[in-house]
């Protein structure tokens, strides 16, 4: 049988991780109408709404928040390799980032 000693510690790391948790989903979401706003050099290839116009774009409409950041940012860093997302994602700041990940993942997908 746990002490009370135990049972406050197990409270207070519950409460620690949960609102480490809520405190990054909060901080980390971008800003959709931004997002929308930056999204127009996409479009080109990836469709206006995420929908790609053909079938060797990858659609980005419905794709997971943190999938599309990470992606983005592997394009920017060179660990993925593709010359024009490469200069697609050159000027983007880590906000842009953010925001285009927020509204991509805020689309329905196909």
């Amino acid at each position: 049988m746990k002490t009370y000693n135990q049972k406050l510690n197990t409270f207070r790391q519950l409460i620690i991780v949960t609102l480490t948790v809520f405190t990054t989903t909060i901080c980390s979401a971008g800003d959709i109408n931004a997002g929308k706003a930056k999204s127009a050099s996409c479009a080109g290839c990836h469709g206006m709404q995420g929908i790609s116009i053909a079938p060797n774009f990858p659609n980005l409409a419905g794709q997971k928040e943190q999938y599309l950041t990470t992606a983005i940012n592997s394009y920017r860093s060179g660990a993925r390799n593709d010359p024009t997302m490469k200069a697609m994602v050159a000027a983007l700041t880590d906000d842009d980032v953010a925001n285009l990940a927020a509204y991509f993942a805020s689309l329905p997908g196909k």
